[in-house]
C-alpha cells in the first residue's frame, strides 16, 4: 500500500507543477495591467516604477513566475491589490463557505443519485428506468446558474419560503437553494453511474450464485453496494472536486461568499494575486482529491494495487 501511495504522490508532482506553470500563465494572458489599478492619477514615472518594483512586475515572466512559486512553496500567496490584504487571509473564510456549500450539494446529490440510480438499475419495468435516466440526463443538461435563478423566483420571490442570498445566520435555510442547485449535475452523473454498475453487476455470476445459495434480495443488495461503492467514490470525489471550483456562477447569483464569489470579485476589480492564489489553490485542491480518490479506491477494491 505504501510503495502505491507513494508512486501516486510522485505522479502528481509533475501535474501540480504544470497547474502552477498554467496558472501562472493564463493569469498573466489576461487583457490590461492589474498595477494600473492602484496607481494614483497624474503618478510620476518615478512612482510608476516603483509600485511595479513593490509587486515585482518590472521583471521578465518567467523571473516572476520563479519568484511567485517560491512565494507559494512557503505559503505566501501575496497581497491583495485591492484591499492590501494577504491573500491567504482573503482566501481562508471563502475556501470554508465553499467547502460547505460543496459538502452540502454532493451529500445531496449522492443521497438522490444513487438512490435513482439503484432504483433504476433494479427496476423490471422499462417505464421506472427511463423515467429515471430522463431524469438523470436533464440534471446533467440544466445549467446550475439558470436553475439558481428559477429557485430563486419561485422560492424565495414567489413563495417567500426560503432566502434567496447571502450565508445569513446558522440556521442552515440560506444553504438549501444554492445546495440544491449545485446538486443537480453530480446527481444526474452520479445516477447514471450507479446505473450503469448495478446493472453491470447483477449480470455477474456471483450474483446468480448468491441467490443459488438462497441468500435474500436484502443481503445480495449489500454485495452489488460493495461492489458498486469504488465507481461511486470516483465519481463523487470527482465531483466534489469540481464543486469547489466550478461553483463561481452558484456563488454569484446566490452572494454565496465562497471562492467562487471571490474570483468573480477579483475579476471585474483585476485583482492578480487573489485571482492567482484562488485559482492555484482548487487547482490544487483538485489534484489532492484525484490522489485521495486512488487511495480509497484501492482499500475498498484491491485490485487496483495491480494497476
Amino acid at each position: 500500500m505504501l510503495r502505491y501511495v507513494l508512486r501516486r504522490l510522485l505522479y502528481a508532482l509533475p501535474i501540480a507543477l504544470g497547474v502552477s506553470i498554467v496558472c501562472f500563465a493564463l493569469v498573466q494572458l489576461a487583457p490590461g495591467d492589474p498595477i494600473d489599478s492602484i496607481i494614483p492619477e497624474g503618478a510620476s514615472a518615478e512612482a510608476i516604477a516603483q509600485i511595479k518594483a513593490d509587486y515585482g512586475a518590472d521583471q521578465p515572466l518567467p523571473v516572476q513566475y520563479l519568484k511567485w512559486l517560491g512565494r507559494v512553496m512557503v505559503g505566501d500567496l501575496g497581497k491583495s491589490i485591492k484591499t492590501g490584504r494577504p491573500v491567504t487571509q482573503e482566501l481562508g473564510p471563502a475556501l470554508v463557505n465553499s467547502m460547505i456549500l460543496a459538502m452540502a450539494g454532493i451529500a445531496l446529490a449522492f443521497i438522490v443519485g444513487s438512490s435513482l440510480g439503484a432504483i433504476a438499475g433494479y427496476a423490471r419495468s422499462r417505464v421506472v428506468d427511463s423515467a429515471i435516466t430522463s431524469v438523470a440526463i436533464a440534471g446533467v443538461s440544466i445549467p446550475h446558474y439558470w436553475l439558481g435563478m428559477v429557485l430563486v423566483v419561485v422560492f424565495s420571490v414567489g413563495l417567500n419560503w426560503l432566502p434567496a442570498s447571502g450565508m445569513g445566520p446558522p440556521d442552515w435555510s440560506h444553504i438549501i437553494l444554492p445546495a440544491i442547485a449545485l446538486a443537480v449535475i453530480p446527481m444526474g452523473i452520479i445516477a447514471r453511474s450507479v446505473r450503469a454498475s448495478v446493472i453491470e453487476i447483477r449480470k455477474q455470476e456471483f450474483i446468480q450464485t448468491l441467490y443459488a445459495k438462497g441468500l435474500s434480495d436484502a443481503k445480495v443488495l449489500r454485495h452489488v453496494v460493495k461492489n458498486v461503492a469504488p465507481t461511486v467514490l470516483a465519481v463523487m470525489g470527482l465531483q466534489f472536486a469540481q464543486m469547489l471550483g466550478g461553483s463561481i456562477l452558484v456563488e454569484t447569483v446566490f452572494a454565496w461568499p465562497g471562492t467562487g464569489f471571490l474570483m468573480n470579485a477579483a475579476i471585474f476589480s483585476r485583482d492578480l494575486p487573489v485571482l492567482q492564489g484562488t485559482i492555484l489553490v482548487l487547482a490544487m485542491l483538485f489534484v489532492m482529491m484525484n490522489l485521495l480518490v486512488d487511495i480509497l479506491q484501492m482499500l475498498f477494491d484491491p485490485r487496483v494495487k495491480r494497476h
